[in-house]
């Protein structure tokens, strides 16, 4: 018998079943069932209701698919197995494909490409375009990461911890409202610096920081010795009630934009720099007698400005009492500062979002983003710095002790 060699697309023609487009989906349907079942039979080792020794498992009903062809949709049923998975071979191309996608789209996301956006970007790949609400649906897969990252253990004892907040608009029950994510770092035992949290509440009550800080307690949250935020009731309240023990620094940045914004422009200057030599003092005590003769001075003229600072001296001169090292770190919230305005740059591009949840995924994904490469940089403190924690003895001992300057009258 002789083998003839025939044109299936000239054959198809000359009978005219190239012009039939259900002939054509069928005919593939039929074509890719005799392929999964010729896969599906070589991976089990035994054909349908065959008896071999070579069975390793069976057969276990099947999964729906829509296969985006050429020829228009068709509708496969995969087969699936009692153990281990099977996935028919001519799909792996275009699962890749998929996979290329979903990671354009990820990434697109958290670098800060709205949604409306992502699909001119993929068209520009050369790839089919996407509507807005699949692209929200291909983003919440993030979710599962930013949980993981949200709730795993903290096995080691953070000396130091920053609080902070940003505000978002995001949309609630049809309105636009104005939401605080709060943010939590800390910097280990060892020196390394490690975004612990993130959360978000309608504002930042005291009710709402005492569930964050719980939070991190129940995770393994300890050893906190010192916390610097800014001067929110609220969140000194639950610092106090939750970390019990820790001291507290007011965040000095922030005390100066208080007290200058209590004087008058022409004097502001004049302030600042006298406001600057109360921190450049080498001790303690002497910093409190710097300021106590900064007081003197300024009462009269700038008496609310006074009030400020004389109410604040406690709270922001206490990073003095750690080792000098870390004093140029401690004193405010600069560290989650940077953080923050890298996490505003990617959400400004959003806007609104759509929901709070929306907004843990974006931001947590900008946060683990941020964590991993803190993990592979150098230390923030040195392991040195960080034992003097344990010997403050020998750290005072060790620390400089320039002049002190003259006191401003």
């Amino acid at each position: 018998m002789t083998e003839q060699s025939i044109d299936l697309h000239e054959y198809l023609g000359n009978i005219g079943a190239d012009e039939d487009g259900d002939f054509l989906r069928e005919a593939a349907a039929l074509l890719t069932r005799l392929l999964m079942d010729a896969e599906i039979s070589r991976q089990i080792g035994a054909e349908r209701y065959e008896r071999s020794e070579e069975r390793g498992t069976h057969r276990n009903g099947y999964r729906p698919r829509n296969w985006e062809t050429r020829l228009g949709e068709i509708r496969l049923r995969i087969p699936k197995l009692r153990q281990g998975t099977y996935y028919p071979s001519f799909l792996e191309p275009r699962r890749r494909a998929e996979k290329a996608l979903m990671a354009v789209i990820q990434t697109a996301y958290v670098k800060g490409v709205s949604t409306r956006k992502v699909d001119d970007l993929v068209q520009a790949l050369g790839l089919s375009g996407v509507d807005k609400s699949k692209v929200s649906r291909i983003c919440q897969e993030l979710d599962e990461a930013v949980a993981a990252f949200r709730n795993r253990p903290l096995e080691m004892a953070y000396p130091y911890l920053w609080l902070d907040a940003l505000y978002l608009k995001v949309r609630q029950n049809h309105r636009i409202v104005s939401m605080a994510v709060v943010i939590a770092v800390g910097v280990r035992e060892t020196g390394e610096r490690e975004i612990l949290a993130i959360d978000i509440g309608a504002s930042e009550e005291k009710a709402f920081w005492k569930a964050f800080l719980r939070g991190l307690v129940q995770r393994g949250l300890r050893g906190v010795e010192l916390v610097i935020s800014d001067a929110h009731e609220g969140l000194k309240a639950a610092v106090a009630a939750v970390l019990s023990g820790a001291a507290w620094q007011r965040c000095r940045v922030h005390l100066m934009r208080n007290v200058l914004g209590l004087v008058p422009r022409g004097d502001k200057s004049l302030v600042s720099v006298a406001l600057r030599t109360i921190f450049s003092q080498p001790t303690q005590e002497a910093a409190k007698e710097q300021l106590a003769e900064l007081v003197v001075g300024m009462t009269g003229r700038w008496s609310k400005a006074t009030q400020v600072l004389e109410a604040s001296e406690e709270d922001v001169l206490t990073y003095m009492t750690f080792p000098s090292e870390h004093w140029t770190r401690i004193y405010s919230t600069n560290p989650l500062e940077r953080v923050i305005r890298e996490v505003k740059r990617r959400t400004d591009v959003v806007g609104i979002f759509p929901d709070e949840d929306a907004v843990v995924r974006l931001v947590g994904s900008v946060l683990i983003e941020v964590n991993d490469e803190w993990q592979v940089g150098r230390r923030y403190f040195s392991q040195a710095s960080m034992r003097s924690l344990k010997e403050p003895e020998q750290a005072e001992l060790a620390a400089p002790n320039p002049l002190r300057l003259a006191p401003i009258r």
